[in-house]
């Protein structure tokens, strides 16, 4: 791999929840994951570098790609397994090709956070059509994430859904920035926020230098 490659997201998901196993079902093109897989995204900056990744971890485990996303600017890969060793198998194999440990990934960083509460029903049906996975109901409270980079926005619903019952409406896992849509009641909705705030501050990495936003 070249020298001027940049691991951007390495992010291990130990039990895929139902919600977020079926919301990447819905959108993945390659083969689909199952709840309670285990699950890895790997995202690198040139993108066309994924492509020789993916070939790496079929060969040499049993894993299944779910995601491949190739873009010019950046890559990402999502594979899973029912079986927690292959995963970490295949994310051996991948740092072993770059030349890089776990902590040469991008710290995850929330960008910014936003909790609406008391949703009117005329944005709760805007919100619906934009969505891929649950809906947002009227008066619900609605949860906007953003984190950087991308990948951890998986990593983050999973630890949302597994903290409180809430609802996934929408994941973004690539491009310049990750985000997360999640509706519920507004003290599931806070415990979740608050799981996920935890989460992601607890990973580490290098040094990120995305700036937050309050609001």
């Amino acid at each position: 791999m070249a020298e001027s490659t940049e691991l951007r997201t390495f992010s291990y998901i130990d039990q895929l929840q139902p919600q977020l196993a079926s919301f990447i079902a819905s959108v993945c093109t390659g083969f689909l994951p199952l709840e309670g897989d285990a699950a890895l995204f790997v995202e690198i900056s040139p993108g066309l570098g994924i492509n020789v990744l993916i070939d790496k971890v079929l060969k040499a485990t049993d894993c299944q790609p779910g995601m491949l996303v190739v873009e010019r600017a950046y890559g990402m890969l999502e594979i899973h397994s029912r079986d927690q060793g292959q995963v970490r198998e295949a994310g051996r194999v991948i740092l072993e090709h770059l030349g890089m440990t776990e902590a040469d990934a991008l710290r995850p960083k929330v960008v910014s956070c936003q909790i609406i509460t008391g949703v009117d029903n005329h944005q709760s049906h805007i919100i619906n059509r934009l969505r891929h996975g649950q809906y947002l109901l009227q008066n619900d409270a609605f949860y906007i994430l953003e984190v950087h980079p991308a990948g951890y926005s998986a990593f983050a619903a999973n630890v949302a859904e597994k903290t409180a019952p809430i609802q996934i409406l929408e994941t973004e896992t690539f491009g310049a920035f990750g985000r997360v849509y999640l509706g519920g009641p507004e003290d599931n909705i806070k415990e979740a926020a608050a799981a996920v705030d935890r989460a992601i501050s607890g990973l580490g990495g290098r040094d990120n230098p995305v700036k937050s936003l309050i609001y």
